[in-house]
């Protein structure tokens, strides 16, 4: 019994995610900033600019600028900072929004899309202010 258990929750939970792939992922994320979540609270936003051009910030007033691409059917990510890629699965949710994790250490970290907007990311930049 159990087994039959296992297999119709695991078919309801895959149900309810799609796999995006990265054409999709180009048309749904360019020129949008998502802002995502981890755990019910605010974890970060990426900008989604063209030629597959980005930018990052923890929702501290820095951005990372950087760039996307695809390896092995993955969108990975590299920064001017940091150019160690980091690669990442994206799902859709049937209730819409994304589900990105990530792929370089599957059990770190799992982000929620929490909202998207047409506006861009408001960064402060290196040595603003007094």
């Amino acid at each position: 019994m159990k087994p039959l258990v296992f297999l119709i929750l695991s078919s309801t939970v895959a149900s309810a995610e799609t796999l995006v792939t990265p054409e999709m992922f180009e048309q749904m994320t360019e020129g949008r900033t998502f802002y995502y979540g981890q755990n019910s609270e605010p974890y970060g936003a990426e900008e989604y600019l063209p030629n597959r051009r980005v930018r990052w910030t923890f929702l501290d007033g820095q951005c990372e600028e950087g760039e996307w691409f695809v390896e092995l059917d993955l969108i990975c990510f590299v920064y001017d900072a940091n150019p160690v890629p980091q690669c990442w699965s994206f799902y859709q949710q049937d209730e819409g929004g994304l589900i990105a994790r990530f792929e370089n250490d599957p059990n770190a970290t799992t982000l929620y899309e929490m909202s998207q907007s047409d506006d861009p990311l408001r960064c402060l930049g290196p040595d603003v202010g007094v």
